[in-house]
């Protein structure tokens, strides 16, 4: 019984937890939530940082104000770091959520050292609220709790198996890369990973693994060290 990487930070998009008939789909949250209890016995400290994608997506086409609608942003994955909550604890995953802007009725305010003491707890973290601050993603809300958490690894679940060299669904020759660099991904203007994560991560040589959530099994899989999507880091050591 052994794990590749002790400290995750996975990022789920919004996106992947998505029901096709509605917005969230609880029993794949389940389904999530059983395999970190997995990897969790097997000695994984797990934090989650959660997207808002099935609820709420910038200004969705309106004429907004940026930071209004960064806020609903926010709030949508609160909702959703809710949801995994309570989906974790109904199959035994003793799971705690913290938000990084104060929302004391539903759940505790994030602080670096009540993230690590839970996780050191035997707890899995959810973290809502992304950085806290309008115009930032939740990949750079993930990759910024990652570098203070001390983690190991970043794993992005999406709804892409990985990153290409083009847009898939633009570019019919776009192929998937097994490993790339953050220099590439920042230098080719690749959107599959926020330009502020990737530099994040890049300044603060942090490796991560970009894969598909199309299986909840894929956590677990990448977690015990099986090469699957895409793994970026600086070119100087492998994930």
């Amino acid at each position: 019984m052994s794990v590749a990487f002790k400290r995750v930070l996975l990022k789920l998009s919004g996106e992947a937890l998505a029901a096709k008939d509605g917005v969230i789909n609880y029993e794949y949250i389940q389904q999530i939530g059983g395999v970190v209890g997995r990897c969790m016995q097997e000695g994984a400290q797990i934090a989650i940082v959660v997207g808002a994608g099935n609820i709420w997506r910038g200004r969705q086409g309106f004429d907004m104000n940026r930071v209004r609608a960064d806020h609903m942003g926010m709030l949508a994955t609160a909702i959703n770091a809710l949801a995994i909550q309570d989906a974790f604890l109904s199959v035994g995953v003793d799971t705690v959520a913290m938000t990084a802007n104060p929302m004391p009725a539903f759940a505790e305010l994030y602080t670096q050292r009540d993230a690590i003491r839970a996780l050191e707890s035997g707890k899995a973290v959810v973290l809502g609220c992304g950085t806290g601050n309008p115009f930032f993603s939740t990949d750079t809300g993930a990759v910024l709790r990652a570098v203070e958490i001390e983690a190991d690894v970043v794993l992005m679940a999406k709804n892409i198996d990985g990153v290409y060299t083009a847009d898939p669904k633009k570019d019919p020759n776009a192929q998937r890369l097994d490993e790339t660099t953050y220099d590439y991904i920042l230098s080719n203007h690749l959107g599959v990973i926020d330009m502020t994560a990737a530099s994040l991560a890049m300044d603060n040589d942090l490796p991560l693994y970009l894969f598909g959530l199309d299986n909840a099994e894929n956590i677990y899989r990448v977690i015990k060290g099986e090469k699957m999507g895409t793994i970026v880091n600086n070119g100087t050591k492998k994930a």
